[in-house]
């Protein structure tokens, strides 16, 4: 039978240890999708809740409300300080999604931002259709959000996020800036506007021609399940791969020593 050498079993135990380190990492990751599945099933039922509940009005007395409420609000728009917001591709067409504030009707100097609809990015030569809403008193119905959705924007990592509007804002050729993200104080910076601390995504409408087709964000639990399970798989397999190796080794005797031929 062949003695396991104590250089050998300390290379057993190293990778005993790594085993188990592989699995705590294995068992850490399943433990966080079960966190992002638990999530979204929050997230799938506020929205259905919103859904669900009478609407709101947005007034200077009700200025906010939870997210994916639906609510409406009454005023005039403020097509000066429309802005385009870039890379909000539709069924895999590029365009725009084009924001526009709504000054209330009942304090004419608090507006709400209303993300209008989308519009497809026209090929060169061509240019952008008229985007101005109609003018006169409007009501706007639609579903709360407290922020402009956003993308992924490499900016942000450089310090250089692309949510810069132009100075002066409007612009004096009227024409909307394009931006990535347009987060609610950098829009209430450049315009001067005092703004509600939501944005209203208007529910289908006649619009300038606009598409009132919003991507709701991801409510795909299960898959987030299905990770978990296989994460918690991995980590199972690391620990028995750990146990089985640390049996073999601890039920193998060490190699006894040689015995020193100068003693008699």
């Amino acid at each position: 039978m062949i003695q396991q050498r104590p250089a050998s079993r300390k290379k057993a135990l190293a990778a005993v240890v790594l085993l188990i380190l592989l699995a705590g990492v294995c068992i850490a990751a399943g433990q966080w999708q079960l966190r992002r599945a638990h999530e979204r099933e929050a997230l799938r039922a506020a929205r259905l809740a919103g859904q669900q509940a009478p609407a709101m009005t947005l007034t200077a007395a009700t200025p906010d409300g939870p997210d994916w409420h639906r609510a409406t609000a009454q005023g005039r728009w403020l097509n000066p300080f429309t802005v385009l917001l870039d890379n909000r591709n539709l069924k895999g067409q590029p365009g725009f999604w084009v924001a526009t504030p709504l000054a209330l009707q009942d304090a004419p100097d608090t507006a709400v931002l209303v993300l209008r609809g989308w519009v497809a990015r026209p090929l060169p030569p061509a240019s952008l259709p008229d985007l101005s809403a109609a003018d006169g008193p409007v009501q706007v119905q639609g579903t709360l959000l407290h922020r402009v959705p956003r993308l992924f924007d490499l900016g942000s990592l450089t310090g250089s996020p692309d949510n810069v509007l132009p100075r002066p804002f409007p612009a004096p050729d009227g024409a909307p800036p394009r931006v990535q993200n347009l987060p609610l104080d950098t829009l209430a910076a450049a315009s001067g506007l005092k703004l509600l601390p939501v944005v209203l995504e208007q529910a289908p409408a006649r619009d300038a021609g606009l598409v009132q087709d919003w991507p709701g964000p991801s409510e795909n639990a299960s898959q987030n399940y299905n990770y978990a399970g296989q994460w918690f798989s991995f980590a199972a397999i690391a620990l028995i791969a750990a146990a089985v190796m640390l049996w073999r080794t601890w039920r193998r005797p060490a190699a006894p020593s040689k015995p020193d031929p100068a003693r008699p």
